[in-house]
């Protein structure tokens, strides 16, 4: 069945009606017809089972038929904070992130972002929304307006949590790093734009309290990077059902 994400609010409708672009996405894109099952999902990662009652491109009725019980999200919390990209890369790596599992982008400016800043904020939040849909997720992951390199450390759960800032200069193996995680620990990935990070950010971070840890020998592109940073980490952490 279809999947497609709504606020808890309009779910409180009976039935419930959809307008104006998901109304066109559901008739539209995914051809959806009278008739038809939906998988709903509120903003709270609730889901419902939903019958189609009328569709054209610019309302869909339905009506909620039962709840649906998933279990897609990631046992991890893994927060990717990403030294913004230019074009179409960052697109790239919070579509893929987010079909990963992970709970949260930030987007920073760093002394490298060839970008010094963007008006991308809800295309990027229509793409992790489109991500988790296609991917099966029950939650969509919180996409931060773009900050400093400075701001990010004051953000108040990065206290609480274990960051890892990936430097292709130097650092500890990442799987020595690894075994001072918990599956338990909200852990933050900061991965560099183009060009990396410059000494000086490294060692502003490292004085936060993030691990230093290298990728390898071989130097990635910044949205290779990312996705394979947290698909080893959920990896080794026991998130990919080993």
């Amino acid at each position: 069945m279809h999947r497609i994400f709504l606020q808890q609010v309009s779910l409180l409708k009976h039935p419930v009606v959809i307008k104006d672009e998901k109304a066109h996405y559901l008739f539209s894109v995914l051809r959806c017809k009278t008739g038809d099952g939906l998988i709903v999902t509120d903003e709270k990662g609730c889901s419902y089972t939903a019958q189609i009652l009328s569709a054209s491109k610019k309302e869909v009725t339905m009506d909620i038929t039962g709840n649906y019980i998933m279990n897609t999200e990631s046992a991890l919390n893994i927060i990717l904070i990403q030294g913004l990209l230019k074009g179409e890369k960052m697109d790239i790596v919070i579509q893929k992130t987010t079909e990963l599992g992970v709970n949260a982008v930030i987007p920073v400016i760093t002394e490298r972002s060839q970008i010094r800043e963007t008006r991308k904020h809800l295309r990027w939040k229509k793409i992790a929304e489109e991500a988790s849909r296609q991917s099966g997720r029950t939650r969509m992951p919180e996409i931060f307006e773009t900050c400093s390199f400075t701001e990010v450390f004051n953000i108040p759960d990065l206290i609480s949590g274990k960051g890892i800032i990936f430097w292709e200069e130097g650092g500890e193996k990442l799987p020595v790093v690894i075994n001072k995680l918990s599956h338990r620990d909200r852990i933050f990935l900061f991965i560099g734009p183009e060009g990396g990070f410059s000494e000086k950010e490294v060692l502003s971070a490292s004085e936060k309290g993030f691990f230093i840890a290298t990728l390898g020998s071989r130097i990635l592109k910044a949205e290779t990077a990312a996705i394979t940073a947290v698909s080893i980490i959920q990896f080794a952490l026991g998130d990919m059902g080993y």
